[in-house]
């Protein structure tokens, strides 16, 4: 038996999320699908991170075991014929029987990105929380300072979360605006905020609520401080909204 290891990037618009679920199409079982149509073998797919419906990824890995003889790069192309153009398998390789995707993960990078109402790039509205209002970016990003290090974020954790435990790692969190964007290949002169949190690993909706916090800071409907505050009241009450999917992306994945 062969391990295969893939990295995949795809517009998770239209998906219900990377896992199966009982209802609509995912990443996953599309790509479980592909790999049957391939191999003839009946292939569960392990991925990386479990991204939400309508969350992309630029850097997801995955891996599968298979009895079949086929080269990598024939993975690569077989698989991306079979796949709908919002997926794509990106490489392939042979790996150790042991490599898992999500448990050797040492940490992971997800990126948000925030725009601004007014006459810019017509694209950015798919893959962004565009909204009407100016936002005070010092004031976010005093407030973040305090979810550096290793925190429970009971505070950030969505309803129905699998994880044993809310205790996690926060690496770095990287708040920039810029009054342009390069996007597939092309320079877009629009506003934007790029929120860009690195982590051992994540809740469920942690990004997306952390995010929905650091707005309403930076609308001034709550001060840096109360940030402190919200962290260790380990209630999600406390907490901001949950920011729109469309504006995450799994960035990297370091192993």
């Amino acid at each position: 038996m062969r391990h295969i290891k893939l990295a995949l990037q795809y517009d998770g618009s239209g998906y219900s999320g990377w896992q199966i679920q009982a209802k609509g199409a995912t990443v996953q079982g599309l790509l479980e699908e592909a790999l049957f149509a391939v191999t003839g073998e009946r292939t569960r797919v392990t991925g990386a991170a479990r991204t939400d419906a309508g969350v992309h990824a630029l850097e997801q890995v995955a891996a599968f075991n298979t009895g079949a003889l086929l080269g990598p790069q024939i993975y690569v192309r077989a698989l991306n014929a079979g796949l709908p153009d919002d997926i794509r398998v990106i490489s392939a390789e042979e790996c150790d029987a042991g490599f898992h995707p999500r448990y050797d993960a040492r940490n992971k990078t997800y990126s948000y990105l925030i725009s601004f109402h007014g006459n810019y790039s017509a694209f950015l509205k798919r893959y962004s929380w565009s909204m009407p209002y100016k936002l005070n970016i010092d004031a976010m990003r005093e407030a973040a300072q305090c979810l550096a290090g290793t925190h429970d974020f009971a505070s950030f954790r969505a309803s129905g979360c699998s994880s044993k435990h809310p205790v996690r790692t926060i690496h770095g969190i990287e708040i920039a605006g810029s009054a342009s964007i390069e996007f597939i290949g092309l320079q877009f002169h629009a506003p934007v905020i790029r929120i860009g949190i690195q982590a051992n690993a994540f809740l469920r909706h942690m990004v997306r609520n952390i995010v929905g916090t650091l707005v309403e800071i930076g609308r001034g409907r709550s001060s840096p401080e109360s940030m402190k505050e919200i962290l260790e009241s380990r209630d999600r009450k406390t907490a901001g909204r949950t920011a729109p999917a469309c504006g995450l992306f799994l960035e990297k994945i370091t192993y």
